[in-house]
């Protein structure tokens, strides 16, 4: 397939943070491969104006109603993109012991995204890489509203960043 492009949000918030896609999202949305959500959507609307640039895998998110659980959005969800086996959870609990948590949660998967804290992560331990995008649209006490990319080939993640949207 070549480079696999993801972009990856999480706690977009809707209706009350995003309106809709927001220009500097729609930038990075546009030829993508696939889009990640970890949770707190809000509202299933926003999957469906995320299928409208590429195909949305979702979880749930604790603000997140029964109309994103009925979209298709579960708890937890396991996947592979492009070779590279990926895990995704809203909520993946305290700061202290993260890494070893989710070695146990997801034991097969090399990256695990998640969301929750509104707070942009990165960090390799315990044989797992975590990723947290932050919050394109509600940044509490971050200094930018944040979206990930993931590069992708063969298996390999060659690349994850985090950048700002506003």
């Amino acid at each position: 397939m070549g480079r696999m492009k993801v972009v990856v949000l999480s706690d977009t918030h809707a209706p009350r943070r995003w309106k809709g896609v927001p220009a500097a999202v729609a930038g990075h949305l546009r030829g993508a491969d696939a889009i990640l959500h970890a949770g707190d959507v809000c509202t299933a609307g926003v999957l469906d104006e995320l299928t409208s640039f590429a195909p949305v895998h979702a979880v749930l998110g604790n603000n997140d109603g029964p109309d994103v659980a009925a979209w298709g959005a579960p708890e937890r969800l396991e996947l592979d993109l492009d070779g590279l086996p990926v895990a995704m959870v809203h909520d993946s609990g305290a700061k202290v012991g993260r890494t070893a948590r989710m070695r146990r949660w997801f034991p097969s998967a090399q990256l695990v995204v998640f969301g929750h804290s509104h707070i942009p992560l990165d960090v390799t331990g315990d044989g797992v890489r975590i990723f947290n995008p932050g919050s394109p649209t509600d940044r509490r006490r971050q200094p930018h509203g944040t979206i990930g990319l993931l590069s992708i080939t063969d298996g390999v993640l060659l690349d994850a960043r985090i950048v700002p949207v506003t």
